[in-house]
């Protein structure tokens, strides 16, 4: 017998609610900063009482990491599918320097950047997105190591963690608005050297 159309199971409920609280979540880190983010403004938006939204996450730093999980997986799926299109070797340093950029850029920079500071005076908070933050860069790590395999993997790995510390930087030079030719300088630039450096 077939299920009657629109019929959601609880499974698919489930993640629904969770997705709405993460996306919200997002929303609220970005357009209302760390500090001004509430439980009670996070649900409202995502239209889930407070009492299901704790089923889900047990408290704010967790719902937090968690959120910025969710935002930068959806991140680096879209990376993955660009990286792949790239072509092997060092040839494609600079192509992927830009790819990275645009994931530390945007939205994910403001979010990301919101959590830090907060986590720097929020033990829970740090405890929570310490584990996301590294895996995600061992992920990104992993994918460039077999973009760039006849490099030795420590010279491929120092200049991955240099390019993704330059991106952190430039993101938040970003946030407190500095001059985006100056930043598109500086891209440029480290795509030159990064290429050089690879060689």
């Amino acid at each position: 017998m077939a299920e009657p159309r629109g019929h959601r199971t609880q499974a698919q409920r489930r993640e629904q609610t969770r997705t709405a609280l993460l996306d919200a979540t997002i929303d609220c880190l970005v357009e209302l900063g760390y500090a001004r983010t509430s439980m009670q403004e996070i649900c409202a938006r995502a239209g889930v009482s407070k009492g299901a939204a704790q089923h889900h996450f047990a408290d704010k730093a967790e719902l937090m990491a968690a959120a910025v999980e969710h935002l930068t997986t959806k991140r680096m799926a879209a990376l993955a599918v660009s990286l792949d299109e790239l072509p092997h070797g060092v040839d494609a340093i600079p192509a992927a320097v830009d790819m990275l950029w645009n994931g530390y850029s945007g939205t994910l920079a403001t979010a990301s950047t919101e959590l830090w500071v907060a986590a720097r005076t929020d033990p829970a908070l740090r405890a929570a997105i310490r584990p996301v933050d590294r895996a995600l860069g061992r992920m990104a790590l992993e994918r460039i190591l077999g973009i760039v395999s006849e490099l030795p993997p420590e010279r491929t790995e120092t200049l991955f963690w240099l390019t993704v510390n330059l991106m952190r930087g430039l993101a938040l030079d970003a946030e407190l608005g500095g001059a985006p030719a100056r930043r598109k300088q500086l891209l440029e630039e480290w795509k030159r050297v990064a290429k050089q450096q690879a060689d």
